[in-house]
């Protein structure tokens, strides 16, 4: 009981609404007013004030300590009080007995201040709206009979005071039936529009979340190319940098020359689709489209940007389902006689009747056979492969481990495998396929350390892992020591079949390119002053994967 006790006591008492707060501020000004108009009168019509009121001075104290408390609320307000529903009750019930007081000595019932005890009733079924406003009704209208009856007993006064106070009685309750009434509605009003104001609020907020999530970049542009609006995937798409991780404002950021010369040939021609274009070389692929938002103006214009990724990976599903479909048909057709020409060659090797030329024409054949059977190998992997399985990867960790067991592979090498390797610190995780990225990794490394032999005879590559500017995405660098990538071939590494290794087979970097695309990662080639090549995985946001 003692717990009950000691809970109900510590419950704060309920407040008023702002809204019920503004009343009150209103209502008190107007006691303001009427109590400063009482005082005046005290001197415009103190002669008759004599002959005419039963209690002049009981008058004349009250009215001047109507005004003074009022004008006390009124500072405290001002400074800032708030008050509370138990403040705003008691203001009420004190109008009520205060204007009852006046006019008991006063004239009586007949007094022109019994009007503004309705304006007192009414006022309290405002600003609360509930039985509490039809005890006011109920107590003004004892009140005033009581001064009637009083009136007639001590003052020989007309019974006609007791009609008028019971007209008085009836305005009473009328104001406070009709106030209760038209207050419930308001209050219910303003409660479906604070709910509803709830839910658009929350339905924004929803919205914006569910936009900034999207891996669609969206823009909002005025007609000269300055950006309004844009979510996380467009910064990170355009300029590899979210807005919120910067000093600067959406507005400062210029476009791409692509997108801006995109944008002005699409105000002049509408109708012609826009070229896909790469910001940045490690940027992905991107094709934008434009609308208006205002058909009318057409001052702001609505900026889609897909990446072309995502429909590189359906195009590439529908490419394996026939490649699957060619390959199985024509497998067998190929390795069998593939087959016979090196077993051939295997027995025409074991001849004794061999001279020089013949053994050069074999080791030719054999070499070629083995080419052609990992073209086959590369097309069964290539149309087998399985869908990815990305999990959450710790890249530093996972680095660590893939770089221990790649060396274990290279044990015997001549001259010896080096693999250096450099992380940086707090870098994010990463959702892929570990075994299909490994996949890349070893077809990276294997490359880098053939063409680091070929050029400085050494065996030696680098790992590099580290966060995109952002600081929201990895990436990994494999970097050899060969001689390079001419710049004007360095957009057809990744075509299939092409190659500048006499004994490749030209699939190894698109391979690794379309599992990276697969795993929803974008492998590219950095061009920098540096020696040698190097190629960036750059991995998506773990939280925008789809």
């Amino acid at each position: 009981m003692a717990t009950d006790t000691a809970s109900i006591a510590s419950t704060p008492k309920p407040r008023p609404g702002i809204q019920q707060v503004k009343l009150f501020r209103i209502y008190n000004h107007y006691r303001v007013v009427i109590s400063l108009m009482l005082v005046a009168l005290l001197f415009v019509d103190s002669i008759n004030f004599d002959s005419r009121f039963r209690y002049l001075d009981y008058y004349q104290f009250g009215v001047v300590g109507y005004f003074a408390l009022n004008s006390f609320v009124a500072m405290i307000m001002f400074a800032g009080f708030q008050p509370s529903q138990r403040h705003i009750t008691l203001s009420i019930l004190v109008d009520i007995l205060v204007m009852h007081g006046l006019l008991f000595a006063s004239t009586g019932i007949t007094s022109g201040l019994a009007n503004l005890v309705i304006i007192s009733v009414a006022a309290g079924n405002i600003l609360t709206p509930s039985r509490l406003g039809i005890f006011y009704a109920a107590l003004a209208s004892i009140f005033s009979l009581s001064i009637s009856g009083w009136a007639i007993l001590a003052f020989d006064g007309n019974a006609d005071d007791i009609v008028r106070a019971g007209s008085f009685g009836i305005l009473y309750f009328a104001a406070a039936f009709v106030l209760q009434n038209i207050s419930r509605r308001m209050v219910r009003s303003e409660a479906l529009a604070t709910s509803r104001a709830r839910s658009i609020v929350e339905l924004e907020r929803i919205n914006q979340q569910i936009i900034q999530r999207m891996r669609t970049g969206i823009l909002v542009l005025d007609r000269y190319g300055q950006i309004r609006l844009a979510n996380a995937a467009a910064e990170e798409l355009l300029f590899g940098i979210p807005m919120d991780n910067t000093k600067q404002s959406s507005g400062s950021r210029a476009l791409p020359q692509a997108l801006k010369t995109g944008l002005e040939t699409w105000l002049k021609q509408p109708e012609l689709r826009t070229k896909p274009f790469q910001p940045a070389p490690t940027s992905p692929l991107l094709q934008v489209s434009f609308t208006q938002l205002d058909q009318e103006r057409g001052e702001q214009i609505l900026v889609f940007i897909e990446d072309m990724s995502k429909v590189t990976q359906q195009a590439q599903q529908m490419k394996l389902a026939s490649l699957g479909r060619l390959t199985a048909g024509i497998a067998h057709e190929i390795r069998n006689p593939l087959g016979a020409i090196s077993h051939a060659a295997q027995l025409m090797e074991e001849s004794p009747h061999l001279d020089a030329g013949d053994l050069k024409m074999l080791d030719i054949i054999r070499r070629h056979s083995r080419r052609v059977n990992g073209i086959i190998e590369n097309i069964l992997s290539l149309s087998r492969r399985k869908p990815a399985n990305a999990d959450l990867v710790d890249v530093a960790t996972w680095l660590e481990e893939y770089r221990a067991d790649f060396l274990q592979t290279q044990k015997g090498t001549n001259p010896p495998t080096e693999v250096r390797l450099a992380i940086a610190p707090d870098i994010p995780g990463a959702r892929f396929d570990k075994s299909q990225i490994e996949q890349v990794l070893v077809n990276l490394c294997d490359n880098g350390l053939r063409y680091s032999q070929q050029e400085s005879g050494e065996r030696k590559i680098e790992l590099r892992a580290g966060a995109t500017a952002d600081g929201e995405r990895t990436y990994v660098d494999v970097r050899d020591f060969g001689p390079g990538i001419a710049p004007e071939f360095s957009h057809s590494v990744f075509e299939p079949f092409y190659t500048t290794d006499k004994g490749g087979t030209g699939l190894g970097l698109y391979l690794a390119r379309e599992l990276c695309e697969a795993n929803q990662a974008h492998l590219s080639l950095m061009e920098d002053e540096q020696p040698g090549c190097c190629f960036r995985i750059t991995f998506a946001h773990p939280g925008r994967m789809i």
